[in-house]
């Protein structure tokens, strides 16, 4: 007969297992209190509590770890949930990828469409036109013969520095220098939005021979469909890791950073009201066409096998500022249950 269950309190945060999750609590505190007033009675009541309990599966000496169970809100405002969907994501885009280059035999590219800031109550109406010019694009002749398939995502920053940081200025040094500014003079761009698109496409191996688009003219093109030709540029390259390479991970990342969303109230409204209701991620074409096939299962032998032997399960409990711990064994049941054939469920590279 097993022994008794072991059990062994923790009080402070496990770094190992809870370091990454006490800050995204902390930030899902904040972001309540901004969008309560937007939720009804019982849909603030889930975000607010969301992440009060999660478990972990894990083993003696907690060396690996699983996430198991938590009471998530499912808010995609929500800090904690948009950092565990953005990691989801993540995964999924890397085994869609990899299952698309051997199957298909195609290559990737990653391209970022973006357009001058603007103002905080033109926002909605810019992502609008945005998302129309995107649809104008794909339409051209060349695009169609070119891209066989793609998964875009939708992101916003906001500039809300007042003056001319040296950060700033290190990041939009080219903006700045041809206006004559230098650090410590006003910002132009303070207290305006920039939303833009991040895609990853499908194209064939003779792409690069065949039906080949020139960076000019993705640039002429997108002036062209936002008619806009004060868009100076675009972005596009050859997306050559998998997996947790910067492409995916701009993509699968959230569509607004947290450093940007909870700046204030004010700012926060203006990314909800904006985003709310909104398909941040699409897919199209081939890229479609295997996400249903990873829904369905279809893609598993793709996935990374996930060989840790668990033996434990940590408990732990959201308590004003930190996660109280519980670690115990696993019974007879739940080890045969739990360690039977499985998958990675997610990267750890979303910070």
């Amino acid at each position: 007969m097993r022994k008794k269950q072991e059990r062994s309190g923790i009080s402070p945060v496990d770094d190992e297992i809870l370091g990454k999750y006490a800050p995204k609590k902390s930030l899902n505190r904040k972001a309540f209190h901004f969008i309560k007033k937007y939720l009804g009675e019982a849909a603030a009541e889930y975000f607010e509590e969301c992440n009060t309990f999660i478990s972990f599966l894990t083993n003696g000496d907690k060396s690996v770890k699983r996430t198991y169970k938590a009471n998530n809100c499912k808010n995609r405002f929500c800090p904690m949930c948009a950092w565990k969907k953005a990691k989801k994501d993540a995964m999924k885009l890397g085994v869609m990828l990899e299952a698309i280059k051997q199957k298909e035999d195609k290559e990737f590219l990653f391209l970022t469409l973006t357009a001058p800031n603007c103002q905080a109550e033109e926002l909605s109406d810019t992502i609008d036109k945005f998302n129309k010019a995107y649809h104008k694009l794909f339409k051209r002749r060349n695009v169609q013969k070119a891209v066989k398939g793609y998964v875009r995502k939708l992101e916003v920053t906001t500039d809300q520095e007042l003056k001319i940081t040296r950060e700033l200025y290190h990041q939009k040094r080219e903006y700045f220098d041809k206006r004559g500014l230098k650090m410590g003079h006003d910002n132009p761009q303070y207290d305006t939005y920039n939303p833009h698109f991040h895609a990853i496409l499908v194209v064939n191996k003779s792409y690069f021979k065949k039906n080949y688009i020139r960076h000019d003219e993705w640039l002429n093109m997108w002036r062209d469909c936002m008619d806009d030709p004060s868009i100076t540029q675009v972005r596009v390259e050859r997306l050559k890791k998998k997996g947790s390479s910067n492409g995916v991970l701009e993509i699968a990342k959230y569509a607004a950073k947290h450093d940007d969303l909870l700046i204030n109230e004010k700012v926060f409204d203006v990314f909800y009201t904006s985003l709310k209701g909104r398909q941040l991620l699409v897919y199209s074409g081939v890229m479609k066409d295997y996400a249903q096939k990873y829904e369905s299962g279809e893609l598993d032998d793709f996935k990374e096998k996930d060989e840790n032997a668990y033996t434990h399960l940590l408990s732990a409990i959201w308590a004003k500022s930190k996660y109280i711990q519980e670690l115990r064994a696993l019974t007879e049941h739940e080890l045969q249950e739990i360690n039977k054939t499985k998958f990675v469920e997610e990267v750890e590279d979303i910070i």
